[in-house]
């Protein structure tokens, strides 16, 4: 029969099992990780950058649109079987409605959010962080040229040390 693992707890006493961490302690180390905190606000910034993306395309894309043909883009649709007949209100009363412009209300959202954290966000970010890189690898030649200027001097001054001693000992 095996003999039990001890480990170590807190008082020092040494039992047979693990100490287990509380619950609380383990959903507050959870959220005391820099992480988490990090993606509740990107959440919370999303969701208000969604709200303006989601006002600039009905106020101003879908009337674009809207020029072409009907300006609310949600009203674009096909009839998959039959004719769809609507009530006063808008609802389809009978036929199966494909709701297209509500999807490619939805499309437009999208890109028009993905452009915009691409080029104010993502292309800076880069760019500030390839100009970071470039910096650090200067840096990084120049401390390797100082040192290499260091190795110089000092053979220089061992040379001219090992030139000195030789003088002395051959001189009366």
């Amino acid at each position: 029969m095996a003999a039990p693992t001890a480990h170590a707890t807190k008082g020092g006493l040494v039992t047979s099992q693990p100490e287990k961490q509380s619950l609380l302690e383990g959903f507050k180390a959870f959220l005391t990780r820099g992480n988490v905190i990090d993606l509740a606000v990107a959440v919370v910034i999303g969701a208000a950058f969604t709200n303006i993306v989601n006002a600039v395309v009905k106020g101003v894309i879908n009337p674009l649109v809207g020029a072409f043909g009907t300006k609310d883009l949600d009203s674009y649709r096909s009839c998959l079987k039959g004719p769809c007949v609507l009530d006063k209100t808008g609802d389809v009363v009978s036929g199966i409605p494909i709701m297209w412009g509500s999807v490619l209300s939805a499309i437009l959202s999208f890109l028009i959010t993905a452009a915009v954290v691409y080029f104010l966000m993502v292309l800076p970010m880069a760019k500030y962080l390839a100009r970071k890189a470039a910096q650090d690898k200067a840096k990084e030649g120049a401390i390797e040229a100082i040192e290499i200027s260091e190795l110089e001097v000092l053979k220089e001054i061992r040379d001219a040390l090992v030139s000195q001693r030789g003088q002395g000992h051959g001189a009366p």
